[in-house]
């Protein structure tokens, strides 16, 4: 009887140990970004994450909190003493921009993204997110590989790691930086990590192509191709004689899959076949407004990229801090009526216009859209200026398409919008979220490194299964 207790109980630790052992692909080095099957049925095939770097503010876009109206210019309750990123805070203060019903929803978005806010029926909200610093690098790490620190895999590059991509003429994930630059955590956002190399993002905008795909002068295409066609020959026979030689295979894939980019990517990043009338929707050819055209051709850009099967597009809004506080993303400390002015036409129709189009061409179907930013800002401005500080405790994402909620809304700051109290959610259960419409088991996809199993979501993060549709 004892044994066939023993016996019961060692089968039942077997059974829970294959449950929750890694669950790595199966990389061929030289095809590694074939397509490979997900843990479960997805409900997104691939994704597209809007970043809107410097921190904007949750409490002037989408988290309305009348009580912040009610009590404009009176002390926060409780916050007398306290002391965030730049120091002692002022009075609370109410957005400069009116909160409107928005969509058969009525759900409340500011005036400072309008065309966003049209929009608010197909969006699932996410209200209370906390993070773990209140510092820009740090917190771009952080929503964007699961880690305050440098070295860690981005979300694209797990993503791509785990899936492969559909279009084996692109790269797998594509990281689109602002017009004005790269975020200030720069490549880290769309880095591999201890990853291989090959899933890193492969960073270019429609504004700064890649270099170096041209062919050169007085080279034809035929040579071209030609040369091309002979270098293969020598690099299979080379290969063979080395079959087991995993890092030569991936070195030959990748000068493959630049050959094959030089076709594809031009054609991809032509924005010349687009319509006067997309061009317009978008705001591409605004002469008023630049900094917005050059966004919005970002915007036709990524939306193009998903169309040809590209996995997992990370297109960013606002760039490193150049040219004073404020002006190049949304860090707005000292003026933020003047700085989100600006910001917020960059933003808005761009962003809609790609959105609507996506509906349209039904890419929402089987796409995630995602909006984040590194943290919120408080609901205060700060003392002797008009703009918020960070705000780590409280603030907003959302997300749109492929196997998400709509409307909906989810979790909730307090009345003032400075600490999320209802259903708060941390940055691990977000990306547990987001492996989970890509079919991903966030928990069992692992990489062993340096004596860990390391993963996305660390040792936290549970799946919101309330946003899933």
């Amino acid at each position: 009887m004892l044994g066939k207790i023993a016996l019961a109980s060692l089968l039942h630790q077997q059974s829970a140990s294959a449950e929750e052992s890694p669950l790595r692909p199966l990389i061929d080095p030289g095809k590694p970004y074939a397509p490979r099957e997900p843990h479960h049925q997805p409900a997104a095939k691939r994704v597209l994450v809007i970043f809107c770097a410097g921190a904007c503010s949750q409490i002037d876009t989408f988290d309305y909190k009348p009580e912040l109206i009610k009590r404009n210019g009176q002390p926060m309750p409780g916050a007398d003493k306290l002391v965030t990123f730049q120091g002692a805070q002022g009075m609370l203060t109410q957005s400069p921009w009116t909160f409107r019903p928005r969509g058969e929803s009525g759900k409340m978005v500011s005036d400072l993204v309008p065309q966003l806010g049209d929009l608010a029926d197909d969006m699932c909200f996410i209200h209370s997110l906390t993070g773990k610093t209140n510092t820009h690098g740090p917190g771009e790490n952080f929503m964007s590989t699961g880690y305050t620190l440098d070295g860690f895999p981005s979300m694209g590059a797990w993503a791509t790691w785990a899936l492969g991509t559909e279009n084996e003429n692109l790269p797998a994930y594509v990281a689109i930086p602002d017009p004005r630059g790269t975020p200030q955590s720069s490549v880290n956002n769309w880095g591999p990590g201890f990853l291989p190399a090959a899933f890193q993002g492969t960073e270019f905008n429609a504004s700064k192509p890649l270099h170096n795909l041209e062919i050169p002068a007085g080279v034809t295409q035929q040579t071209d191709l030609a040369t091309r066609g002979f270098l293969k020959r020598l690099n299979e026979q080379h290969l063979q004689r080395f079959p087991g030689d995993s890092e030569l295979a991936a070195r030959i894939s990748s000068y493959d899959l630049a050959a094959r980019m030089q076709l594809s990517v031009p054609e991809v990043a032509d924005l010349s076949q687009e319509s006067a009338s997309t061009l317009k929707e978008y705001g591409a050819d605004d002469p008023e407004n630049p900094l917005k055209a050059q966004f919005a051709r970002n915007c036709i850009l990524a939306r193009r990229l998903l169309e040809s099967g590209v996995r997992f597009v990370q297109l960013f809004n606002g760039a490193y801090q150049t040219g004073g506080e404020g002006v190049s993303n949304w860090d707005g400390h000292k003026q933020i009526a003047s700085q989100y002015s600006k910001h917020g036409p960059v933003l808005d129709q761009p962003c809609a216009a790609m959105l609507r189009d996506m509906k349209r061409r039904g890419l929402l179907e089987d796409t995630l859209v995602v909006w984040m930013t590194e943290f919120g800002r408080m609901p205060t401005f700060q003392k002797g200026a008009s703009g918020r500080d960070h705000n780590p405790d409280g603030f907003t994402a959302w997300m749109m398409g492929a196997g998400v909620k709509a409307p909906f809304t989810y979790g909730a700051t307090d009345e003032f919008g400075y600490k999320a109290v209802e259903n708060v959610s941390t940055v691990y259960d977000f990306h547990a979220t987001i492996l989970h419409l890509l079919g991903l088991n966030h928990e069992r996809l692992t990489f062993y490194h340096n004596g860990f199993e390391r993963r996305l979501t660390d040792v936290h993060g549970q799946v919101i299964k309330a946003v899933l549709a």
